[in-house]
């Protein structure tokens, strides 16, 4: 998490998910992995939607989701974003392969689709070293 974080010169870090916001284990281990380059907050998407508008410009907030759908509530309730990267999401029964690191399930699918139509670039890359992968080459616009 740290080398992402670093690429994008950001200095604060929201993440934003319902779930992990009320779950001081996840918290632990997420803020860790951030090996204290920075102070990280854990925020539902509604607290999120509350606070970003206000932020300090002076901050460079990276937002790290769980889900594209968490991105896509952002979006929704008005917040920009210009850029998303999905390194990772887990594979599971019913999911389908977009990249090596990147299985969907129609809602996950439905929610990309959407961000892209809404001017969001999405791209796929596991580490910031690497070449990245655009998803609309492999989801088609309705």
């Amino acid at each position: 998490a740290t080398n992402w974080l670093k690429n994008y010169a950001a200095n604060f870090c929201i993440v934003v998910n319902d779930r992990v916001a009320q779950d001081p284990m996840e918290q632990n281990l997420l803020s860790m992995a951030i090996a204290n380059a920075m102070p990280v907050r854990f925020f539902t998407v509604e607290k999120t939607l509350e606070l970003l508008p206000g932020a300090d410009p002076r901050r460079k907030i990276a937002l790290i989701f769980e889900s594209p759908l968490d991105a896509l509530k952002l979006v929704e309730g008005g917040i920009v974003l210009n850029e998303l990267n999905i390194g990772n999401i887990h594979m599971a029964e019913g999911k389908e392969k977009l990249f090596k690191t990147v299985y969907v399930n129609e809602a996950e699918k439905a929610a990309i689709s959407e961000l892209m139509k809404r001017g969001v670039h999405v791209e796929y890359r596991m580490l910031p070293s690497e070449n990245s992968a655009d998803f609309a080459a492999v989801i088609k616009e309705d």
